[in-house]
């Protein structure tokens, strides 16, 4: 998904010109309903939904899935730990949450420290240099997370804004340099020609329903 260049040279640059201060109203609502979860050191399985549904209602089969004992034990980790690489490992853990969700659910709980990771924010940053991996901002690693706090702690203590800020900035400024749709269009498997000498049939594509049945069957 291309952007259209920024006519910023660093991370600095943009920020000084385009920071965002004042949160969207109902992001903070949310945060305000979420003030208590620090101080109580864990989170309810209520909570957490919606948590997860503000960043992604996409995966609810998966995150739903997960029982209010388990939350409440993965949560109480999250919040006693220093460690944000295990803070990061622990909610992961959860069904349905990969570093994006885990990302929002700190930004959540803490916005003054924490920042979403998430494709909007990480392509801007590539696109001015201030990343060099992942191009297109998916598959985050636990890596790939840490340098992103680290530099939205940086630049937050600089401006002497909330983490929350800096990242919204980036997101805001990559809508308005979007180009396209946000993620591409998924690949399309081409029908090939019965191969000389026979063979079990032409290949049928990923998404026929003789497709998927062959693939729940197994191989053979």
């Amino acid at each position: 998904m291309p952007l259209r260049r920024p006519r910023y040279a660093s991370l600095a640059a943009l920020l000084r010109r385009e920071l965002i201060e004042q949160e969207h109203p109902a992001t903070a609502a949310l945060v305000h309903d979420l003030a208590g979860v620090r101080a109580r050191g864990a989170f309810t399985r209520g909570e957490f939904v919606r948590m997860c549904r503000w960043k992604s209602p996409r995966a609810q089969r998966l995150w739903q899935a997960n029982s209010p004992a388990r939350i409440g034990t993965v949560s109480r980790a999250v919040l006693a730990t220093r460690s944000e690489r295990q803070r990061m490992e622990l909610l992961t853990g959860l069904r349905g949450v990969g570093v994006p969700m885990a990302s929002a659910i700190l930004t959540l709980i803490d916005p003054q420290r924490y920042g979403v990771l998430d494709i909007r924010a990480w392509q801007l940053l590539f696109a001015i240099r201030s990343v060099t991996a992942n191009r297109r901002g998916q598959g985050f690693t636990i890596d790939q997370w840490e340098q992103y706090l680290a530099a939205l702690r940086l630049h937050a203590r600089r401006l002497k804004v909330s983490a929350r800020s800096v990242e919204y900035t980036l997101f805001e400024c990559h809508r308005k340099l979007q180009r396209g749709t946000l993620y591409p269009p998924p690949s399309t498997t081409r029908t090939r020609r019965r191969p000389p000498g026979g063979g079990r049939g032409r290949a049928l594509p990923s998404g026929s329903g003789r497709a998927r049945r062959r693939r729940a069957a197994g191989p053979g």
